[in-house]
């Protein structure tokens, strides 16, 4: 379903040990490796992505297309196309998604909505790997 749409460039960088305070706008690609304290937006009206990596700590809103969280993030988070939470994810706030991909050991503290209430909400679960 989302393997057929290229994946936009990861153009910009948050370095670990880097923090950023205030709102952070960006357009196609960005990966989180250090803190952002502000909400970190994508805009623009083409395909975006986002990766919080498992060093990385978001205190705000985070929205994009693509969501990918591997790290803490502490604000609601808003995926208008494919949200994926791996092992090390912990989301403290409310969650909104079109397609959630949720593994096993990552953890939310806060509300899971569908963007499309009226639908079945679109979850995959990702098998465990082990044994």
């Amino acid at each position: 379903m989302f393997s057929k749409k290229k994946q936009p460039p990861i153009r910009t960088l948050i370095g670990e040990g880097t923090v950023i305070q205030g709102e952070l706008r960006f357009t196609e690609g960005l990966r989180i490796d250090g803190e952002v304290h502000g909400d970190v937006v994508a805009t623009g009206e083409g395909h975006s992505i986002l990766v919080i990596s498992e060093k990385a700590r978001v205190l705000g809103k985070v929205k994009a297309a693509h969501v990918i969280i591997n790290g803490h993030v502490t604000g609601p988070v808003l995926s208008d196309e494919l949200l994926e939470l791996q092992p090390l994810a912990c989301i403290v706030g409310n969650v909104r998604y079109e397609v959630l991909e949720m593994h096993q050991g990552a953890t939310i503290d806060g509300e899971l909505h569908p963007l499309k209430a009226d639908d079945k909400p679109a979850l995959i679960l990702a098998a465990s790997n082990q044994g």
